[in-house]
Order: structure tokens, then sequence, then C-alpha cells
């Protein structure tokens, strides 16, 4: 009978386990974060359609996981494939990623009993020179015992559970952690190779204006062996040529390294890679723009942010359970003989079952200073949160306006060369026509080909805004995605892949 009552009881208090009502300490609420209804900044045309989405309306032509397809750049898209798969940056965060969800699961760890078994074997003698009491045995002895003990935390307040939802935000925030990673390096990939392409367009650009400077030494040198022109156009038309010569030359350097920088997202050592010229020429493609609400479930780092809270707040439930008593409930039992041929005999049983009640009476505001450092740590990360939001907010205004501007410089620029390559060739046939000296073919060389630069320079600047705007827009990644308790407390739950939603619990009851 006092078995069964015991069991029956320790069946209730376990109960406890299960109920919400137990839990102690705030009830989480998603925090409020700054907003608008639109962008400051208005996207150029192209961008306008984009820009009046109504949320959540479906479109195919919405970023998706893999962005950087809509620049249909086949080179491009295989670099990216590469860090997918072996930029170890990315590695590292996703290997961080599993240690977080490994403390889900030993947090959790903590709503089961432990238990533990063993087999202790003794041989002993007791001295015949001590003075013998009663039941005392004297001489040698042997001892077998197969112990099994088991105790358990009742988490009547909760502290157990909060504690779980603690980690599982805390793992949910790393998981956002690490698509943040990977869209910092896929962006980063795409900058780089644009900058990459658009030296290989400026290359180009000088290589060809190098051609142009022969022909005209040549002909300077012509006219000089006629006497008609001096030895210094000659000397000018040469020093023009070679300082544009060591110009092309100059950009390998920038080359090698943006080359080198490549190699190393992709997981390779730049020994192993070269990437063939191909200079830029295309102009930046239309990014579909979301609506500043839609922003805040599209950026991973707004994601983490908002998880980090939440864990927070669990955590000052755990604080709070401190002020409750601590519940545990403990039994044991095996078998115990001093031969080993009477070991498994019903007489050789022994058992004890207990439970017991702990309450800290005084700690000197221990508990009060833990609890007021939580509610503090919450405080803190809601602040983090919101400036990620308005940070977010400021990265897409600032690359609406970069390319709202650069596409408006572009088309001044593209005046300004053709008037220079109109004034070049004025120049030209002023200077053989024996009506100007060299010095004004040299002035109007050095114009059109600062110009033609500068239009080349705006061209990459203009695709590495479009990359920028990409990435403050979050990519193609959604909060979806996030990887569920579920699946977090699961023993090889799937990493977090865009395009895969889980559903995020708040507070996962296993």
């Amino acid at each position: 009978m006092t078995k069964q009552f015991t069991f029956v009881h320790g069946v209730l208090l376990s109960s406890a386990l299960f109920t919400p009502s137990c839990m102690v300490g705030p009830k989480y609420s998603k925090p409020t974060a700054p907003s608008a209804p639109a962008f400051k900044e208005q996207p150029p045309p192209e961008f306008k359609e984009a820009n009046n989405w109504k949320p959540g309306e479906p479109r195919d032509d919405k970023l998706r996981g893999n962005w950087w397809e809509v620049y249909q750049d086949l080179r491009l898209n295989a670099l990216e494939e590469q860090v997918r798969v072996s930029n170890l940056n990315i590695a590292q965060a996703e290997a961080q990623f599993r240690e977080a969800r490994a403390a889900v699961r030993i947090a959790r760890a903590d709503l089961y009993p432990t238990v533990t078994a063993g087999v202790t074997v003794t041989r002993s003698r007791t001295s015949s020179n001590r003075g013998v009491g009663r039941g005392l045995i004297i001489g040698t002895q042997n001892d077998f015992q197969t112990p099994v003990d088991a105790s358990y935390e009742v988490d009547a307040w909760g502290r157990v559970r909060n504690n779980i939802a603690a980690n599982v935000a805390s793992a949910q925030a790393s998981a956002a952690d690490l698509e943040t990673i990977r869209l910092s390096m896929h962006a980063e990939l795409a900058t780089d190779y644009f900058q990459l392409r658009g030296l290989d367009a400026e290359k180009q650009l000088l290589d060809s204006t190098v051609v142009a400077y022969q022909k005209a030494l040549d002909l300077t040198n012509a006219r000089h062996a006629q006497g008609i022109a001096s030895g210094v156009d000659v000397e000018q038309a040469r020093t023009q040529l070679e300082t544009t010569r060591a110009q092309s030359a100059d950009l390998g350097v920038q080359r090698t390294q943006l080359e080198h920088a490549i190699a190393v997202l992709t997981g390779k050592p730049p020994s192993e890679l070269s990437i063939e010229l191909a200079p830029l020429h295309e102009e930046p493609p239309a990014v579909p723009i979301a609506l500043p609400s839609e922003l805040l479930e599209r950026r991973p780092d707004i994601a983490s942010a908002e998880r980090h809270v939440a864990s927070a707040n669990a955590q000052i439930g755990v604080a709070m359970a401190a002020f409750y008593p601590t519940i545990s409930l403990s039994a044991g039992g095996g078998l115990e003989s001093s031969a080993i041929t009477t070991l498994i005999q019903w007489p050789s049983r022994f058992w004890s079952l207990g439970a017991s009640l702990l309450q800290t009476v005084f700690d000197a505001g221990r508990r009060r200073a833990m609890t007021d450092q939580a509610i503090a740590t919450y405080d803190a990360t809601v602040d983090a949160y919101r400036l990620s939001v308005l940070t977010a907010f400021e990265d897409v205004e600032d690359n609406l306006a970069a390319l709202r501007v650069l596409e408006d410089e572009a088309k001044i620029q593209a005046t300004a060369v053709k008037s220079a390559q109109r004034s070049l060739e004025l120049a030209n046939n002023r200077y053989v026509g024996g009506i100007t000296t060299y010095l004004e073919v040299i002035t109007a060389q050095s114009v059109a080909l600062t110009n033609e630069s500068t239009a080349v320079s705006l061209l990459s600047r203009r695709m590495t805004a479009s990359v920028a705007l990409v990435k403050a827009l979050g990519g193609g990644w959604d909060a979806s995605s996030l990887p569920s308790a579920t699946d977090l407390l699961a023993k090889q739950p799937p990493a977090p892949v865009p395009g895969q939603p889980a559903k995020v619990s708040e507070k996962p009851h296993p």
C-alpha cells in the first residue's frame, strides 16, 4: 500500500511538469518595431511595379533563394554554387547552429528522470582487535550489489520549460545567423565578381586606347620625319601612350586581389582559381522591392534579433523560478548479497523511495539580482531588435538612393562621353590640318579617356549597388524558413534551407 501511495503521488507531482499555469515569468509577445507605409526613396521606374506589391500577394518575380540568377551570368552562378557548398564561413556558422541545436536537447533532458545503474563488488576484512559490538562480524566478507537509482526534479514552476524555450529561441537565432552569413558571403562574392568584371571593362578600354595612342604616335613620328611635327609632339604622344599602358598594367594588381578573394569565398586556394577576362557591359536588372512591413520577415538578421528577445524573455522565467521551492523525487533499489550465488534471490532485494522540498530562505538578494539582470538583458535585446529594424530600413533606402542617383549620373556621363569623343575627333582633324599643336590633341585624349573610364566605373558601381540592395532586402530568405521547435528537438533535424518553411513555436511543450 505504501508503494502504491508513493507512486500515485509521484505521478500527481509529475503532472505539474505539463501544466502551463504553473509556469512563472512573463508571457512572450513580439516587441513592436518602427515601420513605415513606404520607403522614402522612390525606386527607379523599372522598380516601380515591384514597389506596389500587396503584402502576402504571391508574385512570380519575387526574389528566390538563388537570387543571383537574376543577373543571368552563368559564370557567376557557378561561383555562387561553390560558395554554397565550400565556403568556410558558412561551414563555421553551420557548426555553431548544430552546437545550439544540441543545447536544446541538453535542456530538454531535464524534463526526464536521471537513472543510474551499476555493479559493485567489494571484499573486506574487519580488524580482529576491534571491539566486538552487537551485530558486528569479525573476519573477511564479500559484498555484491547491483544498485539502480533514479532522481527527478519536478518542473513545478516552469524552470526547465522556460530553459528549453530559451535554448530553442537561441538555436533559431543561430539558424538565422547562419542565413545571414550565407547571404553575406553570396553578396560579397557577387560584389567582388562585378568589381572584377568592371576592371576587365576598364582594361578593355585602356587597351583599345593604347592601340589608338600607338596609331597617334606613329602618325606623329611620320609627321616629324616630314618636318611637319616637332620632337616635342613626338615625346608628348609617347608619354601619353606609355602612361596609359602603365594604367592598364596597374589594374592587374586589384584584379588579382579580387580573384584571390573570390577563390577564398569558394573554399579554394587562390592558386586553384582563374577567372577569364569578361568585360562588364550589362545594365543592372530590376530587383523586386518589398514593402517595409515585409522587410521584417525577409531579413535574417532581424529574425535573429527577435529570437534573441524571445530567449531573453524565457530566461526571466528561469530566474523567477528560483524564488519557489525545488521539488525532487528519488528512488533506489537493487540486489545485494555476500555471496554471488544468492545475489539474484528474492531476499537479496533492497529499495528506497523518497521526496524532498527545498526552499532557499536567505541568499542576500542573489535571486532578486539575477531576475533584475535577466530583465535588463531582455530590455537590451529589445533595443537591439528595434535597432536592427532601423538599420535594415537604412540599408534599403541607401541602396535605392544609390541606384537612382547612379542611373541619373550614368545618363549624364553618357552624354559627356559622346561630347569628349567628338572633341577628340575635332582636335585630331585640326592637328592633321596643321591648325593646332599636339597639345590640344593630348588634352582631348585625356578628357575622353577620363570620361569613358568614369562611365565604366559607374556601371560597376550600379551593379554592386544592385547586389547591395538584394542583400538589404534579405535575398530570397523568409522568416518561415526558421526551424521549428520540433525540428530542433529531433536527433537529426534538417538544417534550415531557404524556401522550405517550418513553423516557429514560441514555447515548446515536448
